[in-house]
């Protein structure tokens, strides 16, 4: 399949050069000028190198057109110099086996490099809208001992998934009234605010926000007590 590809390729390359006639017209009337003895003498070299290329192991395995490119010249040559032993110039013969020979002798560029694109695996720390939940003891603002897992992923992960936005918002559970809940709500907020600075998150990029008792993650009646509502939910993205 391949050299059925590589002479298909040459075919097409011969039959445009020689339909447009785009040869090395020069080499051709330098050599069309020569006697004919001269001119037997340029032609058979011409036909030993094709020859020669033609048996080559390093052109036949190459994955270009030389080989067939050579085994041309040796036909193209070996026609023009059948019509030289009766002291005949054949232009067309001669002129494909210039032509021939020219392109046996050129070795293609190396192939360009193609940038390999290494598919990483996502860091799920990175999803989009990373959520997570720093729990608080009843009527406390003071930041747990669990807090410091939580600031040391955002502060670790901040630059990796380049974060732009990050929410701090504070909530109670339905236990007091709504005013107390909302203040308690925002001085958790605050707290956590504060304690990712510490662990060196910009603060030009937090906000800060205080949502009381009105988003529950527990429903629950009004006045019960419920550790899972008494929260700070840090958002980033």
């Amino acid at each position: 399949m391949t050299n059925l590809k590589r002479l298909s390729g040459c075919v097409a390359g011969l039959a445009a050069f020689w339909s447009t006639g785009i040869l090395a017209q020069e080499d051709v009337q330098t050599l069309m000028d020569l006697g004919v003895s001269e001119l037997r003498q340029e032609i058979q070299s011409r036909y030993d190198a094709g020859l020669a290329a033609s048996i080559d192991p390093s052109i036949v395995s190459a994955n270009d057109n030389r080989y067939t490119w050579a085994n041309e010249a040796k036909t193209q040559c070996g026609i023009a110099l059948g019509f030289l032993k009766s002291s005949a110039k054949d232009e067309v013969s001669i002129g494909k086996c210039v032509l021939a020979s020219q392109m046996m002798t050129r070795v293609p560029p190396p192939p360009q490099e193609t940038a390999v694109v290494i598919d990483r695996p996502r860091n799920p720390a990175c999803e989009k809208n990373v959520s997570r939940l720093i729990f608080f003891e009843f009527d406390s603002f003071e930041l747990p001992a669990s807090a410091e897992d939580t600031v040391k992923f955002v502060s670790e992960n901040k630059g990796v998934c380049q974060w732009t936005n990050i929410s701090v918002i504070g909530h109670t559970d339905r236990a007091g009234s709504d005013s107390y809940n909302e203040t308690l709500a925002m001085n958790r907020a605050r707290a956590v605010a504060n304690y990712l600075a510490s662990g060196g998150v910009d603060s030009a990029i937090m906000k800060v926000d205080a949502r009381g008792e009105t988003q529950m993650r527990e429903q629950t009646a009004d006045g019960v007590r419920s550790p899972q509502n008494r929260r700070v939910e840090i958002v980033a993205n």
